[in-house]
């Protein structure tokens, strides 16, 4: 039994995760939902669920999933310049009120027809409909994958953190 935001009850079985949730209240829901929103924390789809708990699921035009849409925006654009400038570092992708950017240090000044290219590679790795997972990391193992990367902004961000934070990847 999960408690819905409107406060009615939804029974399924075998629900074991926020995406069964929404799965099993609508394919269409599941197919559009961004994240969700369990016991009133904002959770990813792939967060376990338990009998009795709040659920919400989260969509585009909550400020949520707006939020989730942007953030998601920075993380293709970071790959995307990865892909096509491998030298360049990449430090924070942020959202902001009407839309996100990356700071990103390129070794020479780009140009519009690069940034041509960067939506180009974009478009390319939407279109491959690559899942994007997050999973949460140690400090050490976060620092053993941007050192391997060669990202020193990342490694100075990672290391300014205070002890204890919860440390994710995608």
């Amino acid at each position: 039994k999960f408690i819905l935001k409107d406060g009615s009850v939804f029974e399924t079985e075998n629900a074991k995760n926020a995406y069964d949730v929404a799965f099993a209240l609508s394919a269409g829901l599941a197919k559009n939902a961004y994240a969700a929103k369990v016991n009133n924390v904002l959770v990813d789809l792939s967060a376990p669920v338990k009998d009795g708990d709040k659920i919400q699921i989260i969509m585009s035009r909550d400020d949520e999933g707006l939020a989730i849409y942007r953030h998601s925006c920075a993380h293709v654009l970071a790959q995307a310049v990865k892909q096509l400038y491998p030298s360049a570092q990449v430090a924070i992708g942020p959202v902001i009120d009407n839309g996100f950017y990356y700071d990103i240090d390129f070794e020479k000044a780009i140009t519009q027809s690069d940034l041509a290219d960067i939506e180009k590679k974009m478009e390319e790795i939407i279109k491959a409909d690559i899942a994007i997972v997050r999973s949460e990391v140690t400090r050490e193992e976060a620092l053993s994958v941007m050192k391997e990367r060669g990202e020193d902004y990342k490694i100075q961000l990672i290391e300014e953190l205070p002890g204890g934070s919860i440390i994710s990847l995608y």
